[in-house]
């Protein structure tokens, strides 16, 4: 009887959602906010949310592109109010899929965008085979605080393939970019993801066309002064897509693309030329589609392993996990201490917004930096003090949850990696997880992005209906202080993604997780690859698979993560209505 009651409560509780903001919510008159982008920015801590404003949810009632600049603290986002890009326009055309991408090497900010001739629909321009989709750019040298005069990049960058009353095979009917966020490479090119409808054949009498949907990117070489087109992805049909560069266990690397499909799942292809063309692609079976798909978001990070043991030496002991549970003090690398990376300003303080603005007030700890005074009472505060959030402010996971696990040789034991040796790149994606409904978006993890069958998941971040979502990757660093091997960045990731309650267009939220929260909440006993052959030993550490009776991190649990370190949980203030980090 005992088992039983214990087996009911365990079923009675509810699944572990990471704590969500709501930065665009569909406004009284039917204004709808809809297609999500989002740019992490390290050398400014700070977020941008791009997204449609639309008339109505229809794709023909689309209008301009609006913004929302986020800073991120030491354990939440601070939202300043939404903004319209008004320069982000041509006239008589109405501004979609945004796509932006950072130049790091210039400090350029870049969001192309595509700007489509009245209402004219994807669909009539479909069936006629007669594009009115043009290809355009804004530029930002201050991170998104000012944007330049839109530039119609068209005739310059596709030239010829449109031209809308030709006939031959290979000319578009229509295009997109995206959506989502684009990438630059260690090389220095930009790259901007993108399909087109490609015209197989017309039929005269019905002037109804036959188009194929292809994947491909934009690319540029020139810090964004000129941009190319490359190839489209051979097979089979893909549609609105993203993509990663990837390293590879021996040292390699290649550019990977996931994509959109109406085949009932994925599509992934691969390009050795940086993105200038793709071999066929793959169907990925786990990474289902509802019918007619939808769009999902893939981004890369390092995979998680790091130095431990000395030359001859023996393991060195992991960093003992702290147990305070006050609000943790964490901030984004690299080479930062708590208060921002050297060098750099810290953000400076806003002022709280006016009632019933979509602003957010001061921090509770205060806005950085603080008196030394301020900074030494919130790390002493009692253990079960919890301070409460701003309002709307996003909060930052719990980064003692986070530790990254040991390092592991060629032969799968602890131990140094070598100097020139560069971590092999995992893949997180974010898509609706139903086969039959854009509902319950869920993130999915790869550790080897080339074998469509290596995709573990999903973890159900948000229970309703969902639908286009867009991710970035940042590190937090566990504690004050410079950056240490004892002590590596926590991984960490942002989402931006369609949300509501009746619908999956009422709102566009945000959220943070960690890489392992994440692999904490996917399903099975997932646990890390290992280098070396498949009998190196049972997986160990923070990736390992917990051990019975473990807590799989609840909402009102004081879960145990894989390997025994703490976890801070979430807990909801009911006089705020907000998740709070204790």
């Amino acid at each position: 009887v005992k088992y039983t009651l214990k087996q009911q409560r365990w079923s009675m509780r509810s699944p572990y959602f990471p704590a969500r903001s709501v930065l665009f919510r569909k406004e009284a008159n039917g204004v709808t906010y809809r297609v999500p982008a989002l740019l992490f920015l390290p050398r400014s801590n700070s977020f941008l949310a791009f997204c449609e404003e639309r008339l109505s949810p229809s794709d023909s009632e689309a209008h301009l592109l609006v913004l929302r600049r986020g800073t991120f603290y030491r354990n939440y986002v601070e939202w300043e109010d939404l903004r319209v890009l008004g320069t982000a326009h041509l006239p008589g055309h109405r501004s979609m899929n945004p796509c932006p991408v950072y130049d790091e090497f210039t400090g350029t900010l870049f969001l192309l965008f595509i700007a489509v001739l009245g209402h004219v629909s994807e669909s009539f321009q479909l069936v006629s085979g007669k594009n009115v989709t043009r290809l355009c750019c804004v530029s930002s040298t201050d991170g998104g605080a000012t944007w330049g005069p839109a530039t119609d990049l068209t005739q310059a960058v596709i030239g010829d393939t449109i031209k809308g009353g030709a006939s031959h095979r290979g000319e578009w009917a229509t295009f997109a970019l995206g959506p989502g966020h684009g990438i630059q490479l260690k090389s220095g090119r930009l790259l901007v993801p993108a399909y087109a409808y490609q015209i197989d054949c017309r039929r005269c009498l019905s002037q109804l066309c036959q188009t194929t949907p292809r994947s491909f990117c934009f690319h540029s070489d020139t810090h964004g002064s000129s941009w190319r087109l490359g190839e489209a992805v051979p097979g089979p049909d893909s549609v609105e897509c993203q993509v990663v560069s990837v390293d590879a266990e021996d040292g390699g690397s290649l550019l990977y693309c996931n994509a959109r499909s109406p085949l009932g799942c994925r599509v992934q292809a691969l390009s050795l030329d940086r993105g200038a063309a793709f071999q066929p692609g793959q169907l990925v079976p786990r990474l289902v589609e509802p019918r007619n798909g939808c769009h999902g978001s893939v981004v890369g990070f390092p995979a998680p392993v790091h130095l431990c043991r000395p030359p001859g030496g023996s393991p060195a002991p992991p960093p003992r996990p702290s147990r305070s549970r006050h609000w943790t003090s964490c901030s984004l690398r690299p080479g930062g201490d708590a208060d921002g990376p050297p060098g750099r300003p810290e953000p400076g303080p806003r002022p709280a917004s006016p009632a019933g603005g979509a602003g957010l007030g001061p921090s509770p700890l205060g806005p950085p930096p603080r008196p030394a005074a301020d900074r030494s009472r919130s790390a002493s505060a009692a253990p079960h003090a919890t301070q409460a959030p701003p309002p709307h402010a996003t909060q930052a996971p719990p980064p003692n949850a986070t530790q990254a696990p040991p390092p592991l040789n060629a032969t799968g034991e602890p131990g140094q990696s070598p100097g020139n040796f560069l971590p092999p790149t995992w893949v997180v994606y974010s898509h609706p997880t139903w086969p039959d409904a854009r509902r319950d978006l869920g993130v999915y993890l790869s550790p080897f992005p080339r074998d469509p069958d290596s995709w573990a998941g999903p973890w159900v971040i948000y229970e309703g209906p969902s639908a286009y979502s867009d991710l970035a990757y940042l590190e937090l660093a566990p504690s004050p202080g410079p950056p240490s091997p004892a002590a590596p960045p926590a991984m960490a990731f942002a989402c931006l993604f369609e949300s509501g309650t009746r619908t999956a267009y009422d709102e566009i939220s945000f959220c943070l997780f960690t890489l392992y929260e994440l692999i904490d909440h996917l399903p099975g006993r997932w646990a890390a690859p290992r280098p070396g052959p498949p009998d190196a030993g049972r997986p160990h550490g923070p990736l390992a698979a917990p051990r019975p009776g473990q807590s799989r991190g609840r909402h009102g649990d004081g879960g145990v993560a894989a390997g025994g370190r703490t976890l801070a949980l979430r807990k909801k203030d009911k006089r705020s209505g907000m998740c709070t980090v204790c």
